[in-house]
């Protein structure tokens, strides 16, 4: 059995999902939970600082109440590892965050987000039409190596017209997501380094804080949208 993360259409007037990523600890599942998160991002790159091993995700899926998705993240892995990870929590949705061929993210199977490393000049539009089966495309900055590192890209380089729903990620806080939510009007919103005191130890007042900010800014966008 697999399940997906329900994502309304980019840029309609909807409740915009949140992922927490890059739990490594019962506690801050737990939080990330009462906070109000839709999914939480456990990271199978061993060269992450948040990676956790599969044993230990098994052990931190089983704290997930219903309708909690857990999202497991890959880099370049080994077809192998991935159908380990998915005979072991079959309620897994897979998030590609490498450099993955289309086939590569279809064989599994499974409900699929592909990230897209966003700069100047890449082309989002095509990257988008050639990933068609993705449930969504993830939106994090292109650094050295894979992942966001944390950082914020430009958001004026995400061209209207995307033909898969968006998730917005790379460098998101309580303080900029209302900001990141009213102009790219995502699907959904990833933060992992900022809801963060180390490394993959999370803050429950952050994470509160952050999912506190995505509801306010559904509301503003609600109003905005009726004319109030």
């Amino acid at each position: 059995m697999s399940v997906s993360i329900d994502f309304p259409p980019s840029g309609l007037t909807a409740r915009t999902r949140i992922k927490i990523c890059g739990l490594t600890r019962e506690q801050d599942v737990d939080k990330a939970v009462a906070a109000g998160a839709d999914a939480i991002g456990l990271v199978f790159y061993a060269r992450s600082p948040r990676y956790v091993s599969l044993e230990r995700a098994v052990q931190l899926v089983r704290r997930l109440p219903p309708f909690v998705t857990p999202v497991g993240l890959f880099v370049n892995a080994e077809p192998a590892q991935i159908a380990e990870a998915c005979a072991a929590i079959p309620t897994l949705l897979l998030q590609f965050h490498g450099d993955e061929t289309l086939a590569q993210c279809e064989a599994p199977g499974r409900p699929y987000l592909r990230a897209a490393r966003m700069m100047p000049g890449f082309d989002l539009l095509d990257f988008a039409q050639s990933c068609s089966s993705a449930q969504a495309i993830l939106l994090d900055a292109h650094v050295e190596g894979y992942g966001g590192g944390g950082k914020v890209f430009d958001w004026s380089l995400i061209p209207s017209g995307v033909s898969r729903p968006v998730v917005l990620s790379g460098g998101l806080n309580h303080a900029n997501v209302i900001d990141g939510v009213l102009r790219v009007r995502p699907c959904a919103v990833d933060v992992s380094s900022g809801v963060e005191v180390g490394k993959g130890v999370k803050d429950a007042a952050l994470m509160r804080q952050f999912c506190e900010a995505v509801r306010e800014a559904d509301a503003r966008r609600a109003d905005a949208d009726s004319g109030y």
